[in-house]
């Protein structure tokens, strides 16, 4: 429990420290942002600071800040570093950097952002792989919460009952002003969230469960390496590329520069604090990462929450909390197809001011997830994941340029260049051996995914020394 506790206590002071150095770095001011010069009363609505930050928060608290963490957790309490230092120096700096730049750049999508600091090469790849991401991560954001809710009512049976429901909930959260649905009824799902992870905490430390104090050894029963495994497993609640696309539509609403280190870094390190109690929770309620590990293998992640959620709180708490953990998934998978629609309308140049521009779009969108829900949840957990860890590298080399070509003293753009440079060695050496990658081993992905990260820092110093002669 000392550990856990720890861990608490450095997101406190992370946000504390290093979120405001990080905010001086960038350099808020006055300027009038976009929501109040570009308003349109569909995506550039003008919204408080703390209504802001809920968004925020459940844009980017899908299943992945419970589902990444409770598979991380079969590492042991490793985990708890990777999440804590993660965030602190790497989740939370990438938030905070796409959103404050998008800002900047009339709420741009990360794609957009792209093709201005990275190349035009730059901007069609990432719109591409942007877009695909947002597909699946919005298709994983309707099978989980569907099949938790299907075993929660008589139609158990009946996950596809679910999933045309939850579709249908998705066409009209992403047409739809974002002040009409997001803005109303994700207050309310942050204040469950809020509470589901309180009830989870409380039930840790009021039920007795012991939480496993921290220990550097690989605890996977599988005998799965923690690198780059865990850095994969775990992506939300630590570093997450999909906040790359939520992030800019946040941007859109944010009525000055100075709140974004409480709407962005803040979120991210709130986020943390949810994946650090499912972590802690998956372990003490089963006993032991093997026992944990064998759960998810014949319950499923939908399984395994409720397991904990009811365990732990009885009735009326597990049913608080599982409303939480389908709120979760729910308020990502809108705001996923909301993100695609906003990138692919930026693409076409289409106004999304009219109603039938946005439909346009976002009926196709939602007949692909229909067809890609058809697929094997793990098979686009695991798609999800490597996509998700490589959007945040790219993201982060962004934001490096961003630096390098505005800041006074270029030596800031290390804030994001090193983690962008450690991200790249986690994506390179996962494909390289994961079974939905080429399956080379150690032997090969160890040595690759090194020299290209050293090539990637390579590369960045050239820029750096360019950037201070002036070049």
């Amino acid at each position: 429990m000392i550990t856990l506790l720890l861990s608490f206590l450095v997101l406190i002071v992370g946000y504390a420290t290093y979120g405001r150095l990080v905010e001086r770095t960038f350099g808020p001011d006055d300027r009038v942002t976009p929501a109040n010069s570009m308003t349109d009363g569909v995506d550039y609505v003008p919204m408080k600071t703390w209504r802001a930050f809920l968004v925020q928060l459940l844009n980017i608290a899908g299943t992945g800040p419970i589902f990444g963490p409770l598979m991380g957790a079969c590492f042991g309490p490793v985990v708890f570093l990777w999440i804590i230092f993660g965030s602190v120096l790497g989740g939370a700096v990438h938030d905070y950097m796409v959103g404050m730049i998008s800002e900047r750049h009339e709420g741009k999508s990360i794609a957009e952002l792209s093709g201005i600091y990275l190349g035009s090469g730059a901007k069609w790849g990432m719109r591409l792989f942007s877009v695909l991401l947002l597909l699946l991560t919005g298709t994983v954001f309707v099978n989980s919460p569907a099949a938790l809710i299907a075993r929660l009512t008589p139609f158990e049976n009946d996950t596809m009952l679910w999933v045309v429901i939850i579709l249908a909930y998705y066409v009209a959260a992403t047409l739809l002003p974002i002040d009409k649905i997001i803005g109303r009824l994700y207050p309310v799902f942050g204040t469950v969230l809020i509470i589901m992870a309180a009830g989870i905490m409380g039930g840790i430390v009021f039920g007795g469960y012991k939480v496993p104090e921290l220990t550097l050894a690989n605890l996977h029963p599988e005998g799965l390496p923690v690198w780059p495994y865990m850095f994969v497993t775990v992506a939300c609640g630590a570093i997450s590329g999909f906040h790359a696309t939520q992030s800019p539509m946040v941007s859109k609403c944010i009525t000055s520069e100075r709140t974004g280190r409480k709407i962005f870094y803040g979120a991210m390190l709130s986020e943390s604090v949810i994946a650090l109690v499912w972590a802690a929770g998956g372990v003490a309620f089963y006993g032991a990462t093997g026992g944990l590990n064998q759960a998810l293998s014949t319950l499923g992640q939908s399984g395994v929450v409720y397991d904990i959620s009811t365990g732990m709180l009885g009735l009326v708490g597990g049913v608080l909390a599982i409303i939480g953990v389908i709120a979760c998934p729910i308020t990502s998978g809108d705001t996923a197809f909301r993100s695609a629609r906003l990138i692919l309308s930026e693409i076409f140049h289409l106004d999304q001011k009219p109603i039938k521009n946005r439909l346009l779009i976002t009926l196709p969108l939602l007949a692909i997830a229909a067809v890609l829900t058809q697929l094997d949840f793990n098979v686009l957990w695991r798609y999800f994941s490597w996509s998700n860890q490589t959007l945040a590298m790219i993201s982060l080399w962004v934001a490096t340029a961003y630096l390098l070509k505005t800041q006074s003293n270029k030596l800031t753009s290390l804030i994001t260049a090193l983690p962008a440079t450690f991200m790249s060695a986690v994506s390179m050496t996962y494909i390289l051996m994961a079974q939905e990658g080429f399956r080379l081993g150690s032997g090969v992905g160890y040595p690759v995914g090194i020299v290209f990260a050293v090539a990637c820092f390579a590369f960045y110093i050239t820029r750096l020394r360019a950037a201070k002669a002036g070049l």
